[in-house]
């Protein structure tokens, strides 16, 4: 046998094992996440209908499938594809070397536009219309559920200093600026450390009773301090490792991104990156990630990045523009979409808006600002009362339809859903507010911002 030979079962037998391990980690904390889910929201039904809305397949499905597919042949089983692999491998190398020459200018001309708004850090969105929403008054209570680093808290405290508000946030980073901060507004901000689906215990904790809140507000997506750090791994601007968890090293048990490329199955890591990411070459990255994978564990970010470029043509990795006509990089969707997957963003972001509804009095007002597709939606389904499960594009005749069976229902006094939830809330704007061109050029990462605010009934 050669020393070559020896070498690649050595590696495969060592990959094998790493693998297992990460493995037994995603599903250990996919199991124990659908528990703790279904025990929060109070039942399967309302826990999984916001995958029932993307179309994705359940975690249960998720990590009965992906261990058959791994642990039987899948790609441990080297010899299966030995010529394809190294093949895939020199592709790369090639394909980065043209890379690295085509798309290394633009990549450079892209970060020197964003320059001057890393340098400044933390730039809060639309600070004007937030506190114009919010409308704080003497004597009122707020609670900002993504504190950041408290731009906006910042703002609506010098719109009104005798207020309290509660900064909540789940980054234990963005919890010790929190703490900072209260030192210098002793009076008015309380630290809250944790998750959406932990701040109503948090709130109570903290002596806050049920629908006694002024106002709410949400800022989704990651914040600079995140994308700027990049051992947090959420950046593919910058080399680390592929980490992605905003709670930081609060659970050591939760997978990171890592855990997860290198542990599911090619359907798996294709339905992420179809339902989070909406990414239409869905198939094609969760290919290029399993081959990859089979030579080398996938840990850094630029890693992932460079395998997901590999994929495409070099003219594709700087093909696609984004609101401002700027080179994105090809694997930008794909880092969102396990970012999203890992931190259960939208879980997250539908049992805030419940806590919010459940906090505020009548009247108090809820601004959320979203930063993509999938939290807007979210949004906008719950401020009109619509399911999660419903269609919600209807045409004309799908409307008749629906009001045809509606009026019969209620003829024969037998309710059927029409996924119309009572009305909660009264939209301030009939439209969603987007930034000013003046903040788009000021702050580029806001640009594609979308606010919308409700009083509550």
């Amino acid at each position: 046998m050669t020393s070559s030979r020896k070498t690649s079962r050595w590696r495969a037998a060592v990959w094998r094992l790493e693998s297992q391990r990460r493995c037994g980690r995603v599903v250990a904390w996919l199991r124990v996440t659908v528990a703790t889910r279904t025990a929060v929201s109070g039942g399967v039904g309302r826990d999984l209908l916001i995958y029932r809305m993307l179309r994705y397949p359940y975690f249960c499905r998720i990590y009965k499938k992906f261990l058959s597919c791994w642990l039987e042949s899948g790609v441990f089983n080297l010899g299966v594809w030995p010529k394809k692999i190294h093949a895939t491998a020199e592709r790369y190398n090639e394909i980065q070397e043209q890379e690295d020459q085509t798309g290394a200018q633009e990549l450079r001309r892209s970060q020197d536009r964003d320059s001057e708004a890393m340098t400044k850090l933390h730039i809060p969105v639309m600070v004007d219309e937030v506190v114009h929403c919010l409308a704080p008054q003497k004597g009122q209570f707020f609670l900002d559920m993504t504190f950041g680093s408290g731009g906006h808290t910042k703002a609506i405290l010098q719109k009104e200093s005798d207020i309290i508000l509660y900064a909540l946030d789940r980054d234990p980073t963005a919890y010790a600026i929190a703490e900072q901060l209260s030192e210098v507004y002793p009076k008015q901000i309380r630290a809250l450390l944790g998750q959406f689906s932990q701040a109503e215990a948090l709130l109570m904790k903290a002596g806050v009773q049920p629908g006694t809140l002024d106002g709410v507000l949400l800022d989704l997506g990651c914040s600079s301090m995140q994308l700027d750090s990049p051992e947090r791994g959420f950046s593919l601007r910058k080399d680390g490792p592929l980490d992605m968890r905003m709670d930081g090293g609060r659970y050591p048990d939760m997978p990171t991104a890592a855990d997860v490329v290198n542990a599911l199955d090619q359907h798996a890591l294709a339905s992420i990156l179809r339902a989070y990411g909406e990414e239409k070459h869905a198939k094609k990255i969760a290919s290029a990630i399993v081959q990859a994978r089979s030579i080398y564990p996938i840990t850094r970010t630029q890693q992932l990045a460079s395998i997901v470029a590999g994929a495409f043509p070099p003219s594709a990795i700087y093909a696609r523009k984004d609101l401002l006509q700027r080179s994105t990089h090809i694997a930008t969707k794909t880092f969102q979409a396990f970012r999203i997957f890992v931190n259960n963003e939208l879980n997250e972001l539908y049992t805030g808006l419940k806590t919010a509804q459940k906090f505020l009095r009548p009247g108090g007002r809820l601004v959320a600002l979203s930063f993509h597709s999938l939290e807007d939606r979210i949004i906008k389904r719950f401020l009109l009362g619509i399911s999660m499960t419903e269609r919600f594009n209807l045409s004309a005749r799908q409307k008749v339809i629906q009001k045809s069976q509606l009026g019969s229902s209620l003829e024969n006094k037998e309710g059927i859903s029409t996924g119309k939830a009572p009305l909660m809330w009264k939209l301030l704007h009939k439209k969603v507010l987007t930034p000013e061109d003046q903040d788009v050029q000021d702050n580029p990462r806001g640009r594609s911002a979308k606010l919308r605010a409700a009083i509550k009934l």
